[in-house]
């Protein structure tokens, strides 16, 4: 139950309708002291004539034109400061309303954000992890693909044949293996010392029986640049001979 609701019992006023009572009580006042002075009254009378009091009725004065004049002022102020003050407590509302709805926005922004990051940071360690767990398994299939060439005539050829396919080179397994058993019999320390290539003082060498300026100009990149190594002077000599005579295949004698 409210305060205004029980018995007996006086219902507050705001601090606006107590100005205004105020007001009204002060405006009737001096409206009654104007009522009773005449207009034309002399403020000088040559002599004091005694007047009987009479009693003042506030209740006949507050129906005077002056009074309610006074009145409908005040009430039309009372209202207007009402409005005023419901203007601005309507634009403080919308004021916090607006302020409360762009907190809310960049709230939900930064959390949009914060969830990209944490997406992106997840994702990333997500990726570490399958690259971790991929990369032995890769490397294990690599080591598996890589070929183990023998340290013999039939793994230089291999070896060598893989290099030149990757290199473009044309050559068949028969065709270095015929050259150079009738080169050096396959070995690959085997050097000329006694044909017009020695005399000149470029002995033929290795394998397949290749100078050191030839070998120079056909080497092939990836093996080694020793002339004596089985590999890189197969390479080397097959590469020659594709130049000069389209493969090693076509090779039958010196060359």
């Amino acid at each position: 139950m409210s305060a205004s609701s029980i018995p007996g019992r006086r219902r507050r006023l705001n601090k606006t309708q107590k100005l205004s009572v105020a007001g009204i009580s002060a405006m009737a006042v001096a409206a009654l002291s104007f009522s009773l002075v005449p207009a034309n009254a002399d403020p000088k009378p040559e002599a004091e004539t005694p007047v009987s009091a009479a009693p003042v009725v506030l209740a006949s004065a507050a129906g005077t034109p002056q009074v309610k004049a006074v009145q409908a002022s005040i009430i039309e102020q009372h209202s207007t400061a009402e409005k005023l003050v419901k203007a601005a407590d309507l634009a403080k509302a919308k004021k916090a309303a607006a302020a409360k709805a762009k907190a809310a926005e960049a709230a939900e922004v930064k959390a949009r954000a914060e969830a990209k990051a944490k997406a992106k940071a997840a994702a990333k360690v997500r990726a570490k992890a399958v690259a971790e767990r991929t990369a032995p398994q890769a490397a294990s299939r690599s080591e598996a693909r890589t070929p183990v060439y023998a340290n013999n005539l039939d793994g230089w050829i291999n070896q060598a044949l893989d290099i030149m396919r990757a290199k473009g080179i044309p050559g068949s397994y028969d065709g270095l293996h015929r050259n150079i058993m009738r080169e050096s019999t396959g070995n690959p320390n085997a050097v000329n010392g006694w044909d017009v290539n020695a005399q000149n003082g470029t002995p033929s060498c290795g394998l397949l029986q290749v100078i050191q300026p030839t070998f120079n100009a056909y080497h092939v990149a990836g093996t080694s640049s020793n002339i004596y190594d089985p590999v890189a002077n197969i390479t080397a000599a097959a590469n020659y001979a594709a130049d000069k005579y389209g493969s090693i295949d076509n090779v039958n004698s010196a060359y």
